[in-house]
Parts: C-alpha cells; structure tokens; sequence
C-alpha cells in the first residue's frame, strides 16, 4: 500500500562512496542473566538490509549502540557478541574496538576503507547516554553538541544514518544531535516502520481495526484516545488487562479478586479514563463477552454480565473466551487494517494461550494490512504465527506507542529538522 509522504530522507538520496558514515542502530537484545549471551537476535537482523546497503554503496561505517541501561543493569554487557552475530548475519566482517569515542575508536574509524565497518563500544557507558542523565540533564540538541560523543566522532563523520525506530522516544546525542551538524539519512528499517505506523495513522484501509490488550495498559490508555479522536479506529478489541478495566467502567461487577489484582498493580486508575472513552466512543468497542478461570485445575469459562450484574465467578480471568474468540475473529476477518499491541491472555501458560493463540492466527490470516508492535506482542506472534505472515513487525514498544499517541519523538523530531539542511548536502547525481 502507498504510504506516506515522510520528511526524512533516505539513504538513496546520497552518494556515500567513500565517505565516513556514523550508523546508529538499535541492537539492544535479550541477554541469558546467567551466560551473559544474546538469546535473541531480532533486532540484529533487522539493522542487516541498511548495513549491507551501506557497505556496498562503499562507505565506511562507524556503528554506535547501546546495550542494556542503568535501568537493566544485568543487560549492560560489551558489543562485542553483537559484532560477531552482525558479521555472521551480513556475511561481511564488523570489527569492534571496546572504546566509545576515545583516541582507539577514533584511530579505528579513521584506518576503515571503503565498504568496511567497525562497531565501536557500548554508548551507556558514557554518561550522557545513560537515561537517568536524559531524565536528570534535560538537554536539548544543540545543548548536546559539547558532549563527548558529539565532539568526538562528528568531525571525522561525513554522514549520520539512523535506523533505531525502537528507541525514537530517546532523547540522546546519539539519537538527536548529529543532525545538528552532518547531512542525515534514514536507514531501511526506520523508513520502514515509521511509514508502516503513518500509514496506520494517517491513511488506513478501512474498517481500521485495534486489537489491544496485555497487562500494560497505560500504552493501550495513551493510544486509545488519540485514535479514536482522531477518526483512525472505527474499532477497538479489547482484551487482556484493559477489557476487564473497559468492563467495570460499564459497570459490570468483575468480583473481589479482579479488584484487588487491579489496586494491587495501581490499574483501577484507569477505571474513569475508560469510563469517559465508553461515554463518547462506546460503539466503538468490542469488550469481552466471555472470560476464562481456573476450576479445580482445569480451564473454565463464563458470560460476563450486563452493567449492574456481578459474575458467577469470584475469580482471576487470565484469559477470554470462545465467543469472544468468535467475536473478535469476525471482525479481524472483514477489517482493511489491523493494529496489535498486547497478548489477549497470559499466553505463557498453556491453560490460558486460546485466546492470543487464535485471535494471532486470525490477524496474521487477515486480509488486511497488519502491523504488530511491543515485546509481548511479537514474543507472542513468534510462538504462534509466521511472522512473515504479518504487514509489518515494529521493533519499538515505547516508540511505537508514543508515536500513535500523538506524542512527538525526539528522534523523528530531528529527523525532520535536519531534512532542509539536508537540501545542501552532495546528493546522488
């Protein structure tokens, strides 16, 4: 489908033979806690097309990363795996230097050759890259123009190609700095996935539908408004954590132990926002009819009630039930475009996988166009569906959310801004 017109430029708009390119990727992976080894490779394939597009086109490529934060500690491990998987993966050798942006990653840098790469050490080992500094420092881009990273490797850059969608909603020099001073470009994974969520955004197939659950509902809170106040959604399904917050905004009394899984977490909260967006949107949404229980041991299921009524049960509801399963399959089958975020259920548990194993398979069959997006979400399409079944899968959970939030992304934001200055950069002839 024809998406968007962006005001980013692409990578094929330069002519990069021989110049020296800052790449910033976003190959922050799940780490074993034990082995310290990566034990998933996504978004490493994912940066593949824009670095072999870039080594052929005979540029010299310095990758600068980040792996694991002062938030996640035990994930903040050396790149030097992350060199080996993308050599593997490219069929090209990526050296790596453990130095960030000292006098050995510069001396790096500046021995590349044409087509060469080298990935140089972990950006949160510097101070201005890690989060609490963004939280604490607050700094602008051009207020980050003095901080190491920057003085350091854009001198000896000639280009700064983004590919890092998934951490968009960073506000980092290595995110939004660069293009204060080189000609930017984005790579093939970040054009992809913002047109991907623009195109959900701005020009849908309709119906237009969003399928929303998992137990962070603040995501499906931030999103729901937007959407549906802008004309995107002309339908919600929920499930998970927000169908049963959606429920008891109605008025449907979901017994003792829902309420204090919800006060426990701070969920009840969103009860008067969900309240509010039935008020206005009501005939929006499809909520569950049916939720799933545990019954000496086994799977069980009931009707949820009409507003004033209390289930039969007093019991956790981990998953939804067949007629829900029906209902929603129903409308994901007639729907021109689909967008996932959050699991139907606790999926990891056999007893209660019917409900995203199903409604996954439905969206990855659905004739419409899809885009799936969140950890949760892609964990989940990967055990029970062909990924490749799917119109797009966003790598960015919080980016992607922000994005479709109406927030605006520090990334996307210096993207952008760079496009004009980039009008009087060496472009391709």
């Amino acid at each position: 489908m024809e998406g968007p017109r962006l005001k980013i430029r692409p990578m094929a708009e330069f002519d990069l033979r021989g110049k020296t390119v800052v790449f910033r990727p976003d190959i922050n992976s799940p780490i074993d806690p034990k082995t310290k080894k990566i034990v998933n490779t996504n978004r490493i394939e994912k940066t593949i097309p824009t670095l072999e597009a870039l080594l052929s086109e005979g540029a010299r490529v310095a990758l600068i990363a980040h792996q694991g934060d002062t938030l996640d500690y035990q994930n903040l491990i050396p790149l030097a795996e992350h060199a080996q998987k993308l050599s593997a993966l490219s069929g090209r050798k990526v050296g790596y230097i453990d130095d960030v942006c000292g006098p050995a990653a510069l001396a790096a840098v500046r021995a590349l050759k044409d087509g060469e790469a080298v990935i140089l050490g972990n950006l949160r080992y510097l101070a201005e890259e890690i989060s609490t500094f963004e939280t604490a420092v607050k700094l602008k881009p051009e207020g980050m123009l003095d901080t190491w990273l920057v003085r350091s490797l854009a001198p000896i850059a000639d280009f700064y190609v983004n590919d890092a969608f998934a951490a968009a909603h960073r506000n980092a020099p290595s995110m939004v700095a660069f293009q204060e001073l080189r000609p930017s470009a984005g790579g093939i994974q970040l054009m992809e996935e913002y047109t991907a969520l623009k195109t959900v955004m701005d020009k849908p197939r309709r119906p237009c539908v969003y399928v929303l659950g998992g137990a962070k509902i603040s995501d499906a809170f931030d999103m729901m408004r937007k959407v549906l106040e802008d004309g995107a959604a002309d339908e919600i399904l929920a499930s998970g954590v927000t169908g049963l917050v959606m429920h008891l905004a109605r008025g449907v009394e979901l017994g003792s132990t829902t309420r204090k899984f919800l006060a426990d977490k701070g969920l009840d909260q969103f009860i008067p926002e969900a309240k509010a967006l039935l008020e206005k949107w009501g005939s929006k949404y499809v909520l569950p009819l049916d939720l799933a229980y545990e019954e000496d041991g086994r799977r069980a299921e009931l009707d949820v009630p009409e507003p004033g009524q209390s289930v039969a049960k007093d019991k956790a509801f981990p998953d939804i039930g067949r007629k829900t399963i029906a209902r929603f399959k129903a409308s994901l089958a007639k729907a021109g475009s689909v967008f996932v975020n959050g699991p139907a259920g606790m999926y990891e548990d056999e007893r209660w996988e019917l409900g995203t194993k199903e409604i996954w398979n439905a969206i990855a069959d659905a004739p419409g166009y899809t885009v799936v997006g969140g950890g949760d979400t892609i964990s989940a399409a990967t055990k029970f569906t062909d990924l490749s079944k799917y119109g797009y899968v966003c790598t960015g959970g919080g980016a992607m959310v922000r994005f479709l939030a109406g927030k605006k992304l520090p990334l996307i934001d210096a993207m952008e801004k760079a496009y004009d200055r980039n009008l009087k950069a060496p472009v391709r002839r």
